[in-house]
């Protein structure tokens, strides 16, 4: 899923360069590509946003960013490289007439990767603006943010737009969950070790539970989530994404194509959930005020600018079945939501119960295998068997226990640091590479599952059920597993040294 880094030079031109997401990810990402000796001696970095501001102020400000939101002892070197790079143009995205600054920042020679960190809606103007002034050719590259529509028929409109001037080769899509390191794990997880690769179906598991919990609210953006919710926010791009790659079909090749379309197919192999089946397949919840980590907090239609009659999401769990010959029987679990007890991203995948217990006098229950994918905050794989307690006995029993092979990434490659997502979508933007990144086709199968599902809630009169803030969601969502004789896997969180 990686090239050879070509080093070829290029224009990375950042619109939204002021921006949260520019500000928190995307410079300190190129800071740390720079630091690695990543990027060609010739590429350059163009902030692109509206305000009106010069050169020497932009490079403050983008050190500033730095220092904030990734490494507060910068390196100097690496810095003085980064700052050699910087250019800026005040460009009204809006206004086609005004893309002509680009012209004194970019080089025909260079390949242009053009990264909106923008609102979706602007997508349009922002490729009509590159194409009036004439920069755009078969080699310009992309990159577009999430979400993309709120729903099918906008993510439609949305990617036509950027269609009529890119080609789908030209596009990448980003979700930054494809860049975490145990995501990408999960591909040589499955396909390079035999002992999963030949044990990964209904024969031999059991059920497969993906949690994705935050601790935080919606920290100021209720104009934006009320609007999206948490189906929208996350189940319909991470965690599917996630879901596909640990229910695909092995690819022929590691090439882009190879890995979506397999992902694709997993989509396509979604029961539908509507009206009929809701009930029983999904749980949504909203929020109360109590306690996070210690700390009181408001409830969800308490927070700064709430709409007290809001019947927005905070929380999803969901039943989902994937119809094909490898997983039929097998329920994919998925969770997600705020105020959860803490910010934790796994994938728990249960094996099936040894058939007969030999060890009767000492076990009761054998419990089942677990093999647990940990994506944050301590990421890692951990695999729970079954081991003899070390010891004389005069019972003539063999007394066993659960133990845990913990391969944790922080401390078995304790010399390495681990990238953030973003730094290694960056890298592939540059090289060229899209399997790490979203189809249209993904995009709009995702979204044609999810509907079905908005468009049930929005047809019911039951609002979401209450859960207090700092709990693992409403009762409910523990009744989705237990009536089957399952249960949450209860994450424990592992500090890094």
């Amino acid at each position: 899923m990686v090239l050879e880094n070509s080093y070829e030079p290029c224009d990375f031109v950042l619109f939204g360069t002021l921006g949260d997401l520019s500000r928190r990810k995307l410079l300190p990402s190129l800071y740390q590509l720079e630091k690695a000796d990543l990027m060609h001696p010739d590429t350059t970095i163009v902030g692109v946003a509206r305000q009106d501001m010069s050169l020497d102020d932009y490079i403050e400000e983008v050190h500033t960013n730095l220092v904030k939101f990734g490494e507060k002892d910068l390196c100097q070197a690496t810095w003085e490289r980064m700052k050699a790079r910087l250019h800026y143009a005040c460009v009204d995205m809006k206004d086609v007439d005004s893309y002509c600054v680009l012209d004194d920042h970019v080089d025909p020679s260079r390949t242009m990767v053009c990264y909106l960190a923008t609102p979706p809606a602007i997508y349009g103007d922002i490729c009509r603006g590159l194409h009036s002034c004439k920069i755009i050719d078969s080699s310009v590259r992309v990159v577009l943010e999430k979400p993309i529509g709120h729903d099918l028929e906008s993510s439609k409109v949305i990617n036509e737009q950027v269609a009529e001037y890119f080609d789908e080769k030209q596009i990448y899509r980003i979700d930054h969950y494809l860049g975490k390191e145990t995501v990408l794990n999960l591909v040589s997880l499955r396909f390079a070790n035999s002992i999963f690769a030949t044990n990964w179906d209904h024969n031999c598991i059991d059920h497969v539970q993906i949690s994705v919990a935050e601790s935080v609210g919606i920290e100021g953006r209720w104009g934006y989530f009320d609007d999206a919710g948490q189906m929208r926010d996350m189940v319909q791009n991470h965690l599917l994404q996630i879901l596909s790659l640990v229910a695909m079909e092995p690819p022929t090749t590691l090439d882009a194509d190879s890995i979506r379309d397999e992902k694709l197919k997993v989509l396509k192999a979604l029961r539908p959930i509507n009206a009929s089946n809701i009930s029983e397949s999904i749980v949504r919840g909203q929020y109360t005020a109590g306690f996070v980590k210690g700390e009181e907090v408001p409830g969800y239609l308490e927070e700064e600018g709430a709409n007290t009659q809001s019947k927005t999401e905070t929380f999803v769990a969901i039943k989902a079945e994937i119809d094909n010959w490898r997983w039929a029987g097998v329920p994919f679990y998925l969770r997600t939501g705020k105020r959860m007890p803490n910010k934790v991203s796994e994938v728990v995948i249960y094996f099936k119960r040894q058939p007969h217990n030999l060890f009767g006098d000492s076990f009761k229950n054998l419990p089942p295998n677990k093999l647990v994918i940990r994506l944050q905050p301590d990421e890692g794989v951990e695999i729970t068997v079954m081991n003899k307690v070390p010891g004389l006995t005069n019972s003539g029993s063999m007394d066993l226990q659960k133990s845990k092979l913990n391969l944790s990434f922080s401390e078995a490659f304790a010399d390495e640091r681990i990238p953030d997502a973003y730094e290694k979508l960056l890298l592939e933007v540059m090289l060229g590479n899209q399997a790490l990144f979203v189809r249209r086709d993904e995009i709009e199968q995702a979204w044609t599952w999810v509907d079905s599902i908005l468009e049930a809630w929005k047809s019911s009169s039951e609002p979401p059920e209450p859960y207090q803030a700092g709990t693992w969601g409403p009762v409910d969502s523990i009744g989705l597993l237990a009536r089957a004789n399952r249960s949450w896997y209860e994450s424990k969180t592992v500090k890094k040294k």
